[in-house]
């Protein structure tokens, strides 16, 4: 499943279903899709999504390393990057955030 997030501010963001559920929740959300935030909720879900990043940031155990102890695959943190962008651009034009 892919889930598609959109804005009036920005681009619309598309990624797998599994890390979009993840960072859905990250925000506070239920998990339901579709869905949204209104634009006087954004602020909030940014605040904790932001929150439960830099928790993930401080945790090394967000990185996943082969026996070679080289980094493999794509980190939740680095996934979170362009929905973080999305919800700042959201919050700056007051507009709502709709997942699909």
């Amino acid at each position: 499943m892919l889930v598609t997030f959109s804005t009036k501010a920005y681009s619309d963001i598309t990624m797998f279903g599994d890390s979009a559920l993840t960072l859905i929740k990250m925000m506070g959300h239920s998990g339901t899709i579709p869905s949204a935030i209104l634009a006087a909720d954004v602020p909030m879900a940014l605040t904790r999504l932001s929150a439960a990043i830099n928790a993930l940031k401080a945790d090394a155990g967000d990185q996943v390393k082969n026996k070679d102890n080289d980094e493999i695959g794509v980190s939740l943190v680095q996934r979170s990057v362009p929905l973080i962008n999305l919800l700042t651009a959201a919050v700056q034009e007051n507009t709502d955030v709709m997942w699909k």
